[in-house]
């Protein structure tokens, strides 16, 4: 089998994984001509994803984990949006990957670009980054973990982030105010504000639909953001007032 990049194989091992019920890593890594130290990094990746349960020398299939037709269209708008985004990063960049699904999205696809370095506030995220073969330089800001988030807030993280500058940021929403910004439910609101403090551009990326959650706390005001990237199904006159504000729009085609 030839050697496929580090998407498509592990793709290829889910499906191999599902159509057995197990396999091992010996199987795989003859499989796929590589060596078990990426194997295992790979299961690793697609365990924590919740698409294999590893077992002593291989993994086996998960089962009742279908995707409905919703969900994968969801998933296809995100997919879309961080395809997107990726094209605003250039080779050697640094850049900064606040916590949330919309932003990870971006992840599967940042070994395109080579040379990155990049600060996150996530567990998840920084897992994923550093099981890639094209490894970033990953560096996590600490501080104090909130729950409600499912990342690492607080001074501590404050204090790390501002050590740094940064060239860009990308920053999920739980909503968005087309006079006001990004909007939560989180009052911890301070980490994404710094993120955008120390980096030369932020993005935004979120789904034209949070412009339908009504959420009372102000996160970032559009002065502060330099780029939203959303979904084709924003509409004209909300798209305008954005840009009325001094924010570049960039609508993604669903796929």
């Amino acid at each position: 089998m030839q050697k496929r990049n580090t998407q498509q194989r592990r793709s290829a091992i889910v499906e191999l994984v599902n159509q057995h019920g197990k396999v091992t890593v010996d199987e795989l890594k003859s499989a796929f001509s590589t060596s078990q130290v990426t194997i295992r990094k790979d299961l690793s990746f697609l365990e924590d994803k919740g698409l294999v349960l590893r077992k002593f020398g291989g993994a086996v299939a998960v089962h009742g984990k279908n995707m409905s037709a919703n969900d994968e269209k969801v998933s296809n708008r995100k997919k879309s949006i961080a395809k997107a985004a990726l094209s605003l990063i250039k080779d050697h960049s640094r850049i900064v990957i606040d916590s949330g699904s919309t932003t990870a999205a971006m992840l599967p696809y940042l070994a395109q670009k080579p040379g990155l370095v990049v600060m996150t506030n996530a567990l998840h995220v920084a897992q994923t980054l550093v099981d890639d073969e094209n490894e970033p330089t990953v560096l996590m800001t600490g501080g104090t973990w909130d729950s409600q988030s499912r990342s690492f807030q607080g001074q501590m993280a404050e204090q790390i982030l501002r050590a740094y500058n940064f060239d860009q940021a990308f920053l999920g929403a739980a909503g968005l105010d087309i006079q006001k910004g990004t909007t939560t439910f989180n009052e911890l609101t301070n980490l994404s504000r710094v993120m955008a403090e120390v980096s030369n551009q932020v993005i935004v990326m979120a789904e034209s639909a949070k412009l339908e959650h009504k959420i009372p706390n102000v996160e970032l005001p559009w002065s502060k953001i330099s780029v939203l990237v959303t979904d084709s199904d924003i509409s004209s006159s909300a798209r305008q007032c954005i840009e009325q504000q001094g924010v570049k729009v960039i609508c993604a085609e669903q796929e």
